[in-house]
């Protein structure tokens, strides 16, 4: 039987992290909110990468949000050398 995989919203990563960077043990951390320490790892690099863009929802919109920027600077780009 397979295990039911668990969501876990916005808020709860973006707390966690901030505690994540307050504290020295991230395994203490991890094992008080009841998640595993890999996680707490990827939602850290994520929010030091993205900042308050982190952590979108379903992750379409950080590729949608990554094309519109790479279109923008594209159309700044041949404007540039018109």
């Amino acid at each position: 039987m397979k295990k039911e995989r668990t969501h876990y919203d916005k808020s709860f990563k973006e707390n966690a992290v901030k505690l994540s960077i307050e504290r020295k043990n991230i395994s203490d951390l991890a094992q008080e909110l009841g998640i595993k320490p890999f996680l707490l790892y990827r939602w850290r690099k994520e929010y030091l990468k993205e900042g308050s863009f982190s952590f979108p929802g379903n992750g379409v919109q950080t590729c949608q949000r990554r094309s519109q920027t790479h279109s923008r600077v594209g159309k700044a780009f041949e404007r540039d050398r018109a």
